[in-house]
């Protein structure tokens, strides 16, 4: 089982995040961005349409879908997990990613791929345009690939996929793979929690900071109702 820290770094005059797997340094730099808004924000558009027609299904859509075990995650806590692996992703220390977090990298990795293969141009523009970034679009048609590959890099293992097949086994069978496969039931935990929650945590629009505009953080506390903050 590989495990992964997230860190900060410097490359010349511009920022750089980096994950390590298994001490070897992976620099993500815009792409890992990319990922994370594309997802985020194609998940909160349809959340968006979803409460303008109440008579379409409210769940069973999203980014996290993309990993079997997650697909009935409420799409709200959704972004949630996103905004918390997107804060540790920008940790100015190193810090060791939990399985939820290697799970959210590989989600949006595949759902921001495949929004860039079925979608058109212009969709994507739109969930980039006017975010805290500026886009180089000069290598669009090669994103796709960069993200899938940047999702291997970092959970190339990928137990996370495996864990919707213990669901089916009696017990004491799942007991035994697990120790085979050497799976932490402490780093599933959380993953089962997910499946309880239904509300985005306040605490959402503190950890966007970098993925979106303060503009756009107060809308999506609009949204979702966060309490005020006073100034």
């Amino acid at each position: 089982m590989s495990k992964f820290s997230v860190a900060h770094g410097q490359q010349g005059e511009h920022d750089m995040s980096m994950i390590f797997v298994n001490d070897a340094i992976m620099p993500q730099a815009g792409v890992g961005y990319l990922v994370f808004r594309i997802a985020f924000c194609e998940t909160l558009e349809r959340i968006t349409l979803a409460r303008q027609f109440p008579t379409s299904p409210q769940d069973g859509f999203g980014f996290l879908t993309e990993v079997p075990f997650l697909a009935n995650v409420s799409p709200a806590v959704q972004l949630d997990l996103l905004a918390a692996t997107w804060e540790r992703h920008n940790s100015v220390h190193p810090v060791e990613a939990s399985l939820m977090d290697e799970s959210v990298i590989y989600a949006a990795c595949e759902r921001a791929a495949w929004c860039l293969e079925n979608e058109s141009p212009s969709i994507i523009k739109r969930y980039l345009q006017g975010g805290p970034q500026i886009i180089d679009w000069s290598r669009l048609e090669k994103w796709a690939e960069m993200f899938r590959k940047l999702h291997l890099g970092v959970s190339a293992d990928a137990d996370f996929l495996l864990i919707s097949q213990f669901e089916d086994m009696p017990p004491f069978v799942a007991a035994e793979i697990k120790e085979e496969w050497s799976v932490n039931p402490s780093r599933i935990e959380p993953l089962f929690e997910a499946l309880g929650e239904w509300h985005p945590s306040p605490e959402m629009r503190n950890r966007l900071s970098g993925l979106l505009t303060k503009r756009e953080v107060e809308l999506v506390s609009d949204q979702f109702r966060f309490p005020v903050v006073a100034e």
